[in-house]
């Protein structure tokens, strides 16, 4: 007898469950206006550390070049020839062990004339107005040590007589890396936060739909329905809360990166980095949406919770 009903019951339980998980949704499309506010409220928390790790992504995909971080350019004074630079070329090699490219007035007038596209303005000229440069490596010093390294290089060559001005770039680069660091964390952080957050939303919302229900509540209550049944409704309202939040989250950040694409673009190609921006991918999406549904239903958990833990103080009290 307890093999067949078995069966009967795993049926009814299922039929339940999706009577539950259907109505749900129905309840809220019936209250649409509410329900708009609140995934709207849900979507944009949600957005906003998704939108954090995103820009965090892209900015790490940007080629930083670190091997050259401690590269330096340096620039001879306009009357230097070509012994004067390999002069110092062949200083900075025997001395400090650096790399050392020696780009001529013509080579740098080509490399410029090709990146520029500038080229019939070039044409102009009456002559070739750029100075030889040497582009100097130091040799590896690790990072701790690279700033002091390149600052000892580049004093050294300020005092050649050959010498007109040293540059020295790599230092935006390095606070750009530390800054992608700090982002990362304070995505974390903000991620943590904005997940309280849209636990706290869902809570107060299936709290006033609990109190809204309050007498239907009661009177399941007293005809002996178990609280697993008289939470399932508002468990699955929980999660199609979350999982919608969730969902409009992803079409705002993607909306948000149509729209910044092409700027984007411009803005990395004037640096010579040719990335597209890329959104959250397939695991951070179903990330998202996994996250979403879970908030939403520890949400709705601890505020039919506590409501359910008032029924049962109220007949504690009761007179028998």
């Amino acid at each position: 007898m307890n093999d067949r009903s078995r069966p009967q019951r795993f049926r009814a339980w299922g039929r339940r469950q999706l009577y539950s998980f259907f109505s749900s949704l129905g309840s809220l499309a019936d209250n649409a206006v509410g329900t708009l506010m609140t995934v709207a409220v849900l979507g944009v928390a949600m957005a906003l550390p998704l939108a954090l790790y995103v820009a965090i992504n892209n900015l790490e995909a940007v080629d930083l070049k670190k091997e050259r971080w401690g590269s330096l350019s340096v620039y001879l004074v306009e009357s230097a020839n070509e012994a004067d630079a390999q002069s110092v070329a062949t200083l900075l090699r025997d001395r400090y062990a650096a790399q050392v490219e020696v780009v001529s007035p013509d080579e740098g007038l080509a490399s410029f004339r090709e990146a520029s596209g500038f080229g019939a303005v070039l044409d102009l000229l009456d002559g070739n107005p750029l100075p030889w440069v040497l582009h100097v490596t130091p040799a590896e010093a690790g990072e701790a040590g690279l700033e002091a390294r390149v600052s000892e290089l580049a004093a050294w060559i300020e005092a050649q007589e050959a010498v007109d001005a040293v540059q020295v770039d790599f230092r935006w680069l390095q606070r750009l890396e530390a800054f992608v660091g700090l982002a990362r964390s304070l995505a974390a952080v903000l991620a943590a936060v904005l997940a309280l957050a849209v636990l706290v939303i869902v809570a107060n919302t299936i709290r006033l739909d609990v109190a809204n229900r309050a007498g239907e509540i009661e009177v399941l209550h007293l005809v002996g329905a178990p609280n697993g049944f008289i939470r399932l409704p508002f468990l699955f309202a929980g999660f199609w809360y979350g999982l919608l939040g969730a969902l409009l989250a992803l079409v705002l950040l993607n909306a948000a990166l149509l729209y910044l694409a092409a700027p984007a673009e411009r803005l990395l190609d004037a640096y010579g980095n040719s990335l597209r921006l890329e959104g959250p991918g397939l695991a951070a999406t179903a990330s998202l949406l996994v996250a979403g549904a879970v908030l939403g239903l520890a949400g709705s958990w601890v505020a039919v919770g506590r409501h359910l833990k008032r029924f049962r103080l109220a007949d504690a009290g009761r007179p028998s």
